[in-house]
């Protein structure tokens, strides 16, 4: 079974649009402005997902925008 995940740089592009060194870029400032602090403290279940497949996630999401097809 594969997954996809921002280990693996060939499939940033694919799924996000963006070239690894932007995506990297974005996972810096999403890390600099708080991207590992939003989720603790908070109640409820905690991500178990790291920053950067968590980026990835969402930037795929935001490209293929799936909910509205």
């Amino acid at each position: 079974m594969q997954v996809i995940s921002a280990g693996r740089p060939e499939w940033i592009f694919p799924f996000t649009g963006l070239q690894p060194v932007q995506f990297r870029r974005l996972v810096r400032l999403i890390a600099r402005r708080g991207g590992d602090a939003i989720a603790d403290g908070r109640p409820g279940r905690q991500w178990s997902l790291d920053l950067p497949d968590r980026v990835l996630l969402v930037a795929t999401y935001w490209r293929t925008n799936l909910t509205m097809r």
